[in-house]
């Protein structure tokens, strides 16, 4: 009877702590609920307040950062065209004229158009609201500028105004991506693309002679004092080191003489005996790979976003409206064909071979302030 009594108490006490202790919680949560509480309280609403310090560290250096990135840009985009003309013209030179040739012309016209096409991204402005007149069409009004807003516009915290047609601020151009400059920005990630893809093409061979073979073909590099007078190789350091000699001779010991012509040396090998080159050679790879794989998801995500006829904050917005309005439709959705015409400017007998293919300076059509939707669209409209 005792064993069972103590057994009875302290059960009893084991749930007096547990009551205490759940009780004690409930107290905590609810005084937190009380001093947090207001109209707006929501997991999202938690989870910009834990992310302000970021907004205000965006708001307050992205506009200073974007300089440097810009600058960055343009370092890394003549680095790379630098090392192309050091290491890789005089490779395709020796190996065939005439492909170096094709290789010179095709690589010039990407160039042509990365250089344009970021240019005019960074130069061009997005476009803004009219100041101090009316808008004819105000979707609603700008809590931060209070002024209306026009359809597809939203304000830019970096910018610190609204942008016509917004789709995201980009501190890689140190400007917002708008309705006058999208096209500019997202071709330039395409000739992007398709340049470090030629270059990746171009170099492989290269690449695989400097990073795997390492054969410098008895090449002495900076004329080594140690290395001169011996045939060499290079180990698996890619350290070159002289090697063994061994000489043939004759049933009355003399050397056995012949005609047999020496292999010139090739340009690979010239490039793996100079040092500088091969960290130019890494360097490429490295660079190259990255931005095929950084800017490609862009593309993709991007171009996704223009067959919707939507811009990346109209995407973030209308998944979140199709989940709560499963009639919901994107009225600016006129189909994947007209949809890239639109965005391209390929209207009013505008061509892709003149306005796509080659560098073009022409604006979209429309002011970025009135919006034909597929409720309001004319027969006549292009």
């Amino acid at each position: 009877m005792v064993v069972i009594k103590w057994k009875f108490q302290w059960r009893r006490i084991f749930w007096q702590i547990k009551e205490y202790i759940v009780w004690k919680y409930t107290q905590a949560v609810l005084t937190m609920r009380s001093l947090t509480y207001n109209e707006h309280m929501s997991h999202g609403y938690a989870v910009d307040c834990m992310l302000e310090p970021i907004f205000w560290f965006v708001d307050n250096f992205a506009a200073s950062l974007g300089k440097v990135f810009v600058f960055c840009v343009s370092v890394l985009t003549a680095a790379v065209v630098v090392i192309s003309y050091w290491v890789g013209l005089p490779y395709w030179w020796q190996r065939d004229p005439y492909i170096a040739t094709f290789l010179v012309i095709f690589g010039n016209w990407l160039l042509l158009n990365i250089i344009f096409h970021y240019y005019m991204g960074v130069a061009t402005p997005p476009g803004y609201p009219p100041n101090g007149s009316m808008v004819s069409q105000a979707a609603s009004i700008c809590k931060k500028c209070i002024t209306p807003k026009p359809p597809r516009t939203h304000h830019c915290s970096v910018c610190d105004r609204c942008i016509l047609g917004m789709d995201h601020h980009c501190p890689w151009l140190n400007n917002c991506v708008g309705y006058f400059n999208a096209r500019y920005f997202y071709l330039y990630m395409v000739y992007m693309v398709v340049g470090v893809t030629f270059v990746i093409i171009g170099g492989v061979d290269i690449g695989y002679q400097v990073l795997w073979l390492n054969d410098t073909g008895g090449i002495i590099p900076n004329n080594d004092p140690d290395l001169i007078g011996h045939p060499v190789r290079m180990n698996q350091s890619g350290v070159l080191v002289p090697v063994k000699v061994i000489v043939e001779y004759d049933s009355i010991n003399f050397p056995r003489e012949h005609d047999l012509p020496v292999p010139p040396i090739t340009e690979a090998q010239r490039i793996c005996a100079h040092p500088w080159k091969r960290k130019a050679v890494i360097f490429m790879a490295v660079t190259c790979v990255s931005v095929f794989f950084a800017l490609g998801a862009l593309v993709i995500m991007h171009g996704r976003n223009i067959s919707n006829g939507e811009t990346s904050v109209e995407a973030h917005i209308n998944t979140t409206l199709r989940k709560t309005q499963k009639t919901f439709k994107n009225p600016y959705n006129f189909g994947r064909e007209k949809n890239w015409k639109l965005f391209l400017g390929l209207t009013q007998g505008r061509t892709f071979l003149r306005h796509v293919l080659l560098p073009s300076a022409h604006q979209p059509s429309g002011n970025g302030l009135v919006w034909h939707t597929v409720h309001n669209v004319h027969e006549d409209w292009p």
